[in-house]
């Protein structure tokens, strides 16, 4: 029994990736996963993550099966394990001969599948679970963690690109303090406290979780007592009273505006006029509207578009009835803010992209809606915060601003309310205190912009407020 060395692996990845190893090139920054050959130590490659993870294998073809294998040697650490370390374990592998060859690669995965699974294995069957669809409360089929793209975009970009081929049992915190640490000093990319609490977040769940009954694929979870991480600090950008006049005003400026589709600039409006989310309103759908020509306009948001799961019911002033009218004139199409490719909703980052231009390689290629009008930066979340603020400063409770944002309130008229009252026995949408709020933001909206108010909404906030 004989077993063949390949310098090279066949195909163009190798024709191009040929060259003498050295540390510098295991140290390298790449925007995607590259693969180096050593031409010094034949089957001898370096894998490099775009995380900075570098990782060498020994690539050989054993002629009892035909087939080409490739054995993991160990990843690159300049103090112990260095490209020399990585050549002198492929030559003592090759002093084996052949079939002792083949054979250690084929024990040193047994012994490893015995040891238990790896971190890269149990994050894939994690994801796996999280998506799996089940019964929601509202009767409809979806998956088990609805926003699992976002948790498995962190285990896989972070925890799986540095830690993917440990084995889950043997991972340490302070594997999971140094990947931390790490993230925020920015060798993952741009550096980010945000990124390193999320990536925490997920992956204290998947050890919690691979920790179950049944799975028992770790003893326990290594994310405990790991360093606090820096503060994040919370955004506070509220439009000035000029700022808002400028901007709604220049959403108007077809000349100005011609790049960013009208139903796109009437979403923005559309969510300073009610404080709903962007994820929230983008959506809207005409089965959705009610009585917009009564005297109580409603949105009713679905819970599974809303944060909290739950069923929103916001009351609308003429003002956001008056949007949601002009985004469905001369329009067939379902949905509210339809975006101008087809019958379906704008995309989720369809304002974001408005507010701060379309960027490629950061150069600007269409200057977006602050630029074009000379405003400092914001977000579509920002205008959800000032209709807020304008709620504040006009005199109403936040217990009102709270529900008219979807936030819980915990306590009026300092007085604690217990959770269970809440989530258990007031199922009240406080339509009353809700309209009063939204029709007094209207009213303020009105003011700013220079527009004559209905007498309706001139009195009614007032006598609420």
């Amino acid at each position: 029994m004989h077993t063949t060395i390949t310098a090279d692996p066949a195909g163009k990845r190798s024709r191009n990736g040929s060259v003498i190893l050295a540390d510098r090139l295991c140290q390298k920054r790449v925007s995607k996963r590259v693969k180096i050959y050593d031409r010094k130590c034949p089957g001898l490659y370096v894998s490099i993550t775009s995380a900075g993870v570098a990782t060498f294998s020994f690539k050989f073809t054993d002629r009892t099966t035909g087939k080409q294998r490739t054995g993991w040697l160990g990843a690159y650490n300049p103090e112990t394990f260095t490209v020399e370390d990585a050549r002198s374990k492929v030559y003592g592998l090759k002093g084996m001969g052949g079939a002792a060859l083949a054979e250690t690669f084929r024990e040193q995965k047994a012994t490893n599948a015995k040891r238990g699974k790896t971190v890269a294995e149990i994050i894939e069957e994690r994801i796996d679970w999280m998506k799996t669809p089940v019964k929601k409360p509202d009767g409809e089929m979806r998956p088990r963690l609805e926003a699992w793209e976002n948790t498995a975009s962190h285990l896989r970009r972070f925890l799986g690109a540095r830690l993917g081929k440990t084995l889950a049992p043997e991972v340490t915190k302070n594997d999971i303090a140094t990947l931390s640490n790490d993230i925020v000093a920015g060798k993952f990319g741009r550096p980010s406290v945000s990124n390193a609490r999320h990536m925490r977040k997920a992956a204290s769940a998947l050890f919690n979780w691979a920790a179950e009954a049944g799975r028992d694929y770790v003893s326990a979870s290594p994310c405990i007592n790991l360093p606090k991480l820096d503060a994040e600090h919370a955004r506070t950008r509220v439009l000035s009273e000029d700022e808002i006049k400028i901007f709604w005003h220049g959403l108007d400026d077809e000349d100005r505006m011609g790049s960013w589709d009208r139903r796109t600039r009437l979403a923005l409006k559309f969510e300073l006029a009610t404080m709903l989310r962007s994820s929230e309103l983008l959506s809207a759908h005409r089965d959705e509207l009610f009585d917009l020509d009564g005297e109580n306009p409603r949105f009713e948001v679905p819970l599974k578009r809303v944060k909290k799961r739950r069923t929103i019911q916001q009351p609308l002033s003429d003002l956001a009835v008056e949007l949601i009218k002009e985004a469905l004139r001369g329009s067939n199409k379902q949905y509210v803010f339809a975006s101008p490719l087809a019958d379906q909703p704008l995309h989720r980052k369809a304002m974001a992209d408005a507010l701060r231009g379309d960027k490629r390689t950061g150069k600007v290629r269409t200057p977006g809606i602050c630029q074009l009008l000379g405003l400092k930066p914001f977000t579509p979340h920002d205008l959800r915060r000032t209709a807020a603020t304008l709620a504040g400063d006009l005199g109403f409770d936040d217990a009102w601003i709270a529900k008219c944002l979807d936030h819980a309130a915990s306590n009026k008229s300092e007085q604690i309310v217990p959770t269970v009252t809440g989530k258990v026995y007031n199922h009240s949408k406080r339509m009353k205190e809700k309209r009063a709020v939204l029709d007094g933001v209207a009213v303020e909206l009105l003011r700013i912009i220079g527009r004559p108010t209905a007498k309706r909404l001139e009195e009614e906030p007032r006598r609420a407020a």
